[in-house]
């Protein structure tokens, strides 16, 4: 491993009872009670006991949460950087601790969060690259049959496209899809999205009638091997319980978009990200963006806008009579 790579935990393997005990009873809340995903909790277990170990390293293991002050935790922070990480990973780290110490004041563990004292660190503002509209319109209909590379299975892969750019639906919200999640009847998706929290998103006349293309052979690969399975989207060889991965998504997308003459950084969430900003550019409301998006806050929706500066200014150029 690399020295970036190994945590400041792993340098100071001493263990607290106390903080390990009030670091799982959080992770089990965040499992249970607000259905954070595994890769979710994965990241702040990471986090939370590396940090863990630092204040076992400096306070000693019979050290608690009531202990901590901000000084320590701008020390570890410190750690941080001078073990490599970046201002982003910093980041991360500096979030999760204030997460953690927001529910240990809630349950009365401490009496104030000393995380809260402690500045993020200032992160460089890189808007996402997108393809315009008529990139995308060209992307999608391509036709299949013309590129040099065969796909295994050129109709599966024409719903993966038309989901992620028509409906804005994040990856893991894409392989997540069943077959019964598709509403025909109200023309719309339902998405299972972070948090376990449900949307419906518009199915579009485009993307319904890739997704109609796609089920005979979906259901002829499924017949042959006699097997039954609830996922909209399968893999190939239907291997392990034939749902497709969002690893595999993200290689079929970056080969389409080789393919299909865009930029080879397009991944499943530029596909995203271009949705918002072109509703965005083509007049729609950002509330309502939003919620196709499922975020949970406008904020993150609002950073559409900042995509979108050059058709501002062009607006602005034709039509201000002072920009004459």
């Amino acid at each position: 491993m690399s020295a970036q790579g190994k945590s400041v935990a792993e340098k100071q393997p001493v263990r607290a009872a106390v903080l390990d005990a009030r670091v799982d009873e959080y992770l089990a809340v965040m499992s249970t009670e607000r259905g954070s995903s595994e890769h979710t909790l994965r990241a702040y277990a990471r986090e939370l006991k590396n940090f863990s170990g630092y204040v076992a390293a400096q306070l000693g293991t019979d050290a608690t949460p009531a202990q901590v002050e901000h000084t320590l935790i701008r020390a570890y922070l410190g750690e941080l950087y001078g073990n490599g990480l970046t201002k982003s990973s910093v980041a991360r780290a500096l979030a999760a601790i204030r997460s953690w110490y927001r529910w240990l004041a809630r349950q009365g563990h401490v009496q104030l969060n000393p995380a809260r004292l402690v500045a993020t660190p200032k992160l460089p503002q890189h808007l996402p690259r997108v393809p315009g509209i008529e990139q995308m319109q060209q992307v999608l209909d391509a036709d299949p049959k013309q590129e040099e590379q065969e796909t295994a299975w050129p109709e599966r892969d024409a719903v993966i496209l038309e989901l992620l750019y028509g409906c804005g639906i994040r990856n893991a919200e894409l392989v997540g899809l069943n077959l019964e999640d598709v509403q025909w009847a109200n023309e719309c998706l339902l998405i299972r999205g972070k948090g376990r929290k449900q949307r419906y998103v518009p199915l579009g006349d485009a993307a319904a009638a890739v997704v109609r293309a796609y089920l005979p052979s979906r259901q002829e690969k499924l017949s042959a091997a006699g097997r039954q399975q609830p996922a909209l989207l399968l893999n190939a060889r239907l291997r392990g319980d034939g749902r497709l991965t969002t690893r595999s998504v993200g290689r079929i997308v970056k080969r389409m978009a080789i393919q299909r003459g865009l930029s080879a950084e397009v991944h499943p969430h530029t596909l995203r990200h271009a949705f918002g900003t072109h509703l965005l550019e083509e007049g729609a409301d950002l509330r309502a963006i939003q919620e196709m998006l499922g975020h949970a806050r406008l904020s993150t929706t609002q950073r559409y806008t900042h995509l979108t500066t050059s058709q501002v200014t062009a607006v602005y150029d034709r039509t201000h009579p002072r920009a004459k």
